[in-house]
């Protein structure tokens, strides 16, 4: 905006622009979900050993329009984040979406944050440490049915070996890379980390960032004494969530990316843990 441009819009008073997504709408259809997505934006999050890391995570915001109003006020989403300075935690993020709802004037709510999680591994012989990723998105919802519930997803990388071709091969078996996805709605005292290390504890053997010689035939070996199917990747997965105290409905899914073929193994289950039910 020029400086003349600026002197324009400065000298009209503010209520001689005019509101129109405040005005009102005829068609008497509410919607569920109306904001923004897609937005990416740094961001400082409480990691779960209470340091705190800087990321630049991808935002969507969603609120309820009542039927009777035209449009929501798209600018205040983006504004409410430009004022978030405090590093997130659950509990902050929780009162991020409230303060959302409030700002918006709405009843109904959705905010959704994907970020990627760094955890310092140490290898399982050498100790060498190094950082490794996973990808993280935290979900909390407001309904009018269910009121606010948080939503914890990690995505995991995992190792897994094919009992099959340990089982036909004269030596060695084939092993890949692969995600296991864990989403479960959240209590209080359930962090990030924690689901990771569901994870990585029912895989065949878990991923470093660096690994020495020795670490690596560690990991090799390791993998060949614990084959599992993907079958067996979200059994195992999801038995460790039922019995969880802090984990509520859930799905536990892993995509295995086969190293003799040109495609992914894939299974997906659903279940719950031993979270108290809300009303």
């Amino acid at each position: 905006m020029n400086a003349f441009d600026r002197a324009l819009y400065q000298a009209a008073p503010p209520n001689a622009l005019d509101d129109t997504q405040s005005s009102p709408d005829a068609r008497h259809l509410p919607i569920q979900r109306v904001g923004i997505k897609a937005l990416r934006y740094p961001m400082q999050i409480v990691a779960s050993n209470g340091e705190t890391q800087g990321t630049v995570a991808t935002f969507a915001m969603y609120v309820g329009l009542p039927e009777q109003v035209k449009g929501t006020h798209m600018s205040r989403f983006i504004q409410l984040l430009d004022e978030t300075r405090a590093p997130l935690d659950a509990a902050g993020f929780l009162a991020l979406e409230k303060t959302m709802r409030e700002r918006l004037e709405a009843e109904t709510g959705y905010l959704e944050m994907a970020f990627p999680y760094f955890r310092r591994k140490a290898a399982p012989v050498s100790g060498v440490e190094s950082l490794l990723d996973a990808d993280v998105k935290l979900i909390a919802e407001t309904t009018a049915s269910h009121g606010t519930r948080l939503t914890l997803q990690v995505v995991a990388p995992v190792t897994s070996l094919c009992p099959c071709s340990k089982k036909i091969s004269d030596y060695g078996a084939h092993n890949q890379r692969s995600h296991i996805t864990i989403r479960a709605e959240a209590g209080a005292g359930l962090s990030i980390d924690a689901l990771i290390d569901i994870a990585e504890r029912e895989a065949s053997a878990e991923l470093y960032g660096v690994l020495k010689r020795a670490d690596e035939k560690f990991v090799t070996e390791q993998a060949y004494d614990n084959p599992k199917f993907v079958e067996d990747l979200v059994r195992d997965v999801a038995l460790a969530c039922h019995s969880h105290e802090q984990i509520g409905d859930f799905v536990v899914a892993s995509e295995n990316f086969e190293a003799i073929h040109n495609h992914s193994a894939y299974a997906e289950i659903y279940g719950r843990g031993k979270l108290p039910t809300r009303p």
